[in-house]
């Protein structure tokens, strides 16, 4: 992602991989992190439809901003969209195993 004002725009789901620490525990803390993350996206989703919401009836609300909260919000869901598919196919490959 570009760079805007020097740091570099990364969405929740993004920076949650990145700092996400190692646990050999297993499935209980993935658990946990996919889920967090899931709230993450559902509250930016949600900032989104009040930003618009709040826009549409003349509320005082910059437009830009509005525009960056509706882009966030997409990339955020974008990205679990695809964590999610990585998942499902990575699932499909060790279901197809052969024993």
């Amino acid at each position: 992602m570009t760079p805007i004002t020097g740091l570099p725009i990364t969405p929740p789901v993004a920076r949650s991989l990145a700092t996400a620490p190692a646990n050999a525990g297993g499935a209980a803390p993935f658990k946990n992190f996919l889920l967090e993350a899931l709230n993450q996206v559902n509250t930016m989703q949600s900032q989104a439809n009040e930003a618009v919401q709040q826009l549409v009836s003349g509320g005082e609300v910059n437009p830009a901003e509005v525009l960056t909260t509706l882009q966030k919000a997409d990339i955020s869901f974008r990205m679990m969209l695809q964590i999610r598919n990585k998942l499902v196919q990575a699932y499909q490959e060790v279901n197809n195993i052969r024993i």
